[in-house]
C-alpha cells in the first residue's frame, strides 16, 4: 500500500528503531509511546484486519510478543505488567491501517486506562442472551 505508514518503515522510506526482523514479521519501538519500551509488531505484507493475516502469521505475531514480554522485563524498563493492544478496525481505535500489535510496559499511576461504557459492571446480561450469542458465534468458527 503506498500510503500506509508501515508499508513505508517496512520498505525503508520511514526510518524506525528496530528490534526484530524475520521474513514475515518486524518489531519496532513506537514513536509516540504509551511508556518507555512500547513496541509494535506488524506483518510485512499489508492486512488491515487481523481476521485477513493466515493463521501462521498471527502464531507467528503472539510468539513474538511473548519473546518481548520476556525481553522487557530483563531491561531496567520500568514495568509492573505488560498490556498487549491490538485495534482491529477504525471503530476498535486503529489509526493505522495496517495489522500492528503493541506491547507496552505498564505501572501503576501511568495514567492509560481503557474508558468503560456506563452500566459496565452493573448491568450484567442474562444468561439466556449469553447462550444465545455463544451459539451464534460458534456456528460461525472456521
Amino acid at each position: 500500500m503506498p500510503d500506509c505508514t508501515f508499508c513505508k518503515i517496512i520498505d525503508g522510506t520511514f526510518e524506525n528503531s528496530n528490534i526484530y526482523e524475520d521474513e514475515n514479521l518486524i518489531a519496532f519501538m513506537d514513536i509516540q509511546p504509551v511508556n518507555a519500551g512500547h513496541i509494535l509488531i506488524i506483518p510485512k505484507k499489508h492486512f488491515e484486519l487481523i481476521a485477513e493475516l493466515d493463521d501462521e502469521t498471527t502464531a507467528k505475531m503472539f510468539v513474538l510478543a511473548k519473546k518481548i514480554n520476556k525481553a522487557l522485563r530483563k531491561t531496567g524498563i520500568k514495568l509492573e505488567g505488560i498490556n498487549y493492544f491490538l485495534a482491529d478496525g477504525l471503530a476498535a481505535g486503529q489509526e493505522v491501517p495496517h495489522t500492528h500489535l503493541h506491547i507496552f510496559p505498564r505501572f501503576v499511576g501511568d495514567g492509560f486506562g481503557l474508558k468503560f461504557p456506563a452500566g459496565y459492571r452493573v448491568e450484567l446480561p442474562k444468561r439466556e442472551d449469553l447462550d444465545l450469542l455463544a451459539e451464534s458465534i460458534r456456528k460461525k468458527l472456521e
